[in-house]
């Protein structure tokens, strides 16, 4: 059987640390050429970089925030012109801040805001654009369960979470017309630096919560994204997937 994701061209944002490395991983050992953004940290850049060749693939790596419009338009140009163009983005940085709503300042909901919803728009346009000229693409979001239920998650992640589903839902249906498919993916709680900054309280109750008894490890979510994103999953449209290792509903 043919590799999921072969000759496909890939870019994820945030590919350095967590879910966005296993995506990085996942995706290039599918046969995918892999570029991604990443914030700080050089060595881990280079480090993913390094596992993308490994399989033999192309790799690109660009220090960006994404919420820069402009360096969004400048890198999604210069990837096409490598590489010819993108067929799949995953909408994965995100920052999380452990405030209660009471005591939230402006400026941890402006930046948890801003670095959350408003790069869905920096991000995706100029690649959706290309995308359009293509006539083909598959856009993958990958929002929260926090989104979707009562959970003890700090409001503006929790809010951020939710803006990714209307953005997932009203793009997709103009995305189809030009045979691009945009879907989600909403994660329960996975072994990354962002859990580990979560109360031990909350912790536990998530142990007990989900049937799994566990946290999810990234590589099982990326797993699970390589299908939804590859060509043999060519019928779902708009969609907002659980992955969450069995929560109560």
């Amino acid at each position: 059987m043919s590799l999921l994701l072969e000759g496909k061209r890939a870019f994820i944002t945030g590919g350095t640390r967590g879910i966005g490395a296993a995506l990085c991983d996942v995706f290039a050992r599918e046969g995918a050429d892999v570029a991604f953004t990443y914030a700080n940290r050089d060595d881990l850049a280079e480090a993913t970089r390094n596992k993308v060749e490994s399989y033999g693939r192309r790799a690109f790596s660009a220090k960006v925030s994404v919420t820069d419009r402009f360096g969004m338009k400048k890198l999604t140009r210069e990837l096409v012109e490598k590489w010819g163009g993108i067929d799949i983005l995953i909408n994965n940085a995100a920052i999380n801040r452990g405030d209660n709503f009471a005591t939230t300042t402006d400026r941890a909901w402006d930046d948890v805001i801003h670095t959350n919803v408003d790069s869905l728009f920096a991000v995706t346009k100029p690649i959706y654009k290309q995308m359009i000229r293509q006539r083909k693409g598959s856009i993958l979001n990958i929002t929260s369960i926090g989104a979707m239920r009562a959970l003890p998650t700090s409001v503006h992640y929790a809010t951020s979470k939710a803006a990714m589903i209307g953005f997932t839902k009203c793009l997709s249906r103009e995305a189809g017309t030009f045979n691009v498919q945009v879907n989600a993916i909403a994660a329960g709680i996975f072994d990354t630096d962002l859990a580990q900054s979560l109360p031990d309280r909350l912790l536990q109750m998530h142990d007990f919560w989900v049937s799994a008894g566990r946290l999810g490890r990234p590589e099982e979510l990326a797993e699970y994204a390589c299908f939804m994103v590859s060509e043999r999953n060519s019928f779902m449209n708009g969609e907002v997937v659980i992955v969450d290792g069995g929560g109560i509903t």
